[in-house]
């Protein structure tokens, strides 16, 4: 999985802050009844709120791995018109479309 040059430097300088990160993400995807694909759907959403590109592209990939289809994904970003506004999804739409023309 593509992981950005940042990512990739701040695990090596700060590896126990990232493996405590790692395990906090991982106590809250068991924390509920949730199957991935659902939760990496709702982290999109987050992302798409956010208004940040690179959680918007990650959550993406993991949505992707997790058996979601290009159209669940769009559908999704469909989804964040009303509540974040249009500039904003179109933004998202561009990042996601990005990451599935890559796969």
């Amino acid at each position: 999985m593509y992981l950005p040059k940042t990512y990739e430097n701040f695990s090596v300088k700060f590896s126990e802050i990232m493996k405590d990160y790692q395990q906090l993400g991982k106590t809250c995807r068991e924390a509920g009844p949730l199957e991935y694909k659902c939760q990496d759907l709702i982290k999109l959403g987050i992302a798409i709120g956010a208004n940040s590109r690179g959680a918007v592209m990650s959550s993406v990939r993991k949505a992707l791995t997790s058996g979601s289809t290009p159209e669940e994904i769009t559908h999704a970003v469909l989804l964040s018109l009303t509540t974040t506004g249009f500039p904003n999804m179109i933004a998202a739409l561009s990042w996601v479309n990005e990451v599935l023309d890559q796969e």
